[in-house]
């Protein structure tokens, strides 16, 4: 990335589209220029189904943003849920010109382009390079092998493929926009160094990112990215339940759920009487409940959620791997005690997410933030600036259309 690279994030979420517009500083940070969201119905269990519905959404985010910003946003980088992606484990040996002249970024690339040479199966199509260890000719392992002296290097990477039909129904849907994708990113790939602390970058670490409608489920070995999911329950559901058992509006099912919310029933310090405003039982006027029966609720969804997650990394032979859970997400960090119900049932040690960052970000923007974060900190990416003008006849502030915008280093 280079000092005034101008960086696009959209997240398409089940109940919003936020949009993160964001500038590399001097100091080759992010600094946030504007962020927006908009409320969405058009996808239900991370299915695209109104494509008119998420089009509008987007439309107003960036017609926001734009006003804000007082830029012309012509392309930017989007989310896909892991249900959706396929990670393909790759290596390669790259023998280098001569071993004492260094690695330059040539062999690098050269080595990039290499290893994502596998057979793509016809309903999948590639959208991210994931570069994770270079090996040098003595065995020693580096983040940076350019200047290193050696007469091969050993690249391992993650190749992540994507649902072609998905793909293609996101390239429609912004081009109805009138924005072009320069590149898809999973979910828990964008979020993993934003909601993981220093440490938990070098564990075998499983993010759950619990969301309104979805649980997106990323898996990772040190820096490398070895499974995602997703699950289609969130947050969401907790409040549908709260609202069909007390028979009240999901307007108060929400409140209640914010004000009261806690996961375990056994934590319970005083079992207060609540008053329903909404509830439509016949001589309900008056009716209150006790809190546990709230809690009851919630804790009964929370089982759920967690059970579906720890079924499927057994399934995947992938349990026994994973030292740390943390968790995000709109739909848990408010619920009390959500780490321990976690920890009961996953028996992995469970954490609400501490990264550096995470407490300075409105959980609103937070996975449009993560991905514009990680299209900034990307290793060896030619270009990762996105095609931005300034909403001005005269003065174009960054004329990026004649460049190549190419987000897999070829």
């Amino acid at each position: 990335m280079a000092v005034g690279d101008i960086i696009v994030g959209i997240d398409i979420g089940t109940s919003k589209v936020s949009t993160v517009v964001g500038e590399v500083n001097n100091f080759n940070q992010i600094e946030i220029i504007c962020s927006t969201n908009c409320k969405c119905s058009g996808i239900q269990k991370g299915v695209i189904v109104d494509e008119e519905a998420v089009v509008s959404a987007i439309s107003k985010t960036i017609q926001e943003a734009e006003e804000i910003s007082s830029l012309k946003i012509n392309s930017a980088y989007t989310t896909i849920p892991g249900k959706y992606i396929t990670i393909v484990q790759n290596s390669i040996v790259k023998e280098t010109k001569e071993k004492y002249a260094g690695i330059t970024i040539k062999d690098v690339t050269s080595a990039i382009i290499q290893v994502r040479d596998i057979e793509i199966p016809e309903d999948k199509i590639l959208i991210d390079i994931v570069p994770d260890k270079f090996i040098l000719d003595d065995g020693k392992q580096t983040s940076d092998p350019i200047g290193k002296f050696s007469s091969s290097l050993t690249l391992t990477a993650q190749i992540i493929l994507a649902d072609k039909e998905y793909k293609k129904k996101l390239v429609s849907i912004f081009r109805k926009t009138g924005i072009e994708i320069d590149g898809i990113v999973p979910i828990t790939l964008a979020e993993r160094n934003l909601v993981l602390d220093v440490n938990e970058l070098k564990e075998n670490v499983m993010v759950l990112d619990i969301g309104a409608g979805n649980t997106e489920i990323g898996v990772f070995c040190g820096s490398s990215y070895i499974y995602s999911n997703t699950i289609n329950i969130g947050g969401d559901n907790i409040t549908s339940d709260i609202a069909y058992c007390l028979n009240i509006s999901r307007e108060e099912a929400d409140k209640l759920k914010r004000q009261y919310g806690l996961a375990l029933k056994s934590y319970i310090d005083n079992d207060n009487n609540i008053s329903l405003n909404t509830c439509k039982d016949v001589n309900s006027k008056n009716k209150t409940i006790k809190s546990s029966e709230l809690i009851e609720i919630i804790e009964a969804r929370i089982e759920e959620i967690f059970s579906l997650v720890n079924k499927d990394i057994t399934e995947q032979g992938l349990k026994p791997t994973i030292n740390d859970v943390v968790l995000t997400g709109e739909g848990i960090v408010n619920i009390s005690k959500s780490d321990m119900a976690g920890r009961i049932i996953l028996n992995i040690p469970v954490k609400i997410s501490t990264g550096r960052l995470i407490s300075t970000i409105k959980s609103a923007y937070r996975t449009s933030y993560a991905l514009v974060r990680y299209i900034a900190a990307r290793p060896y990416a030619q270009t990762v600036s996105n095609n931005i003008e300034a909403k001005t006849e005269t003065h174009i502030f960054k004329n990026l259309l004649d460049r190549i915008k190419d987000f897999f280093y070829s």
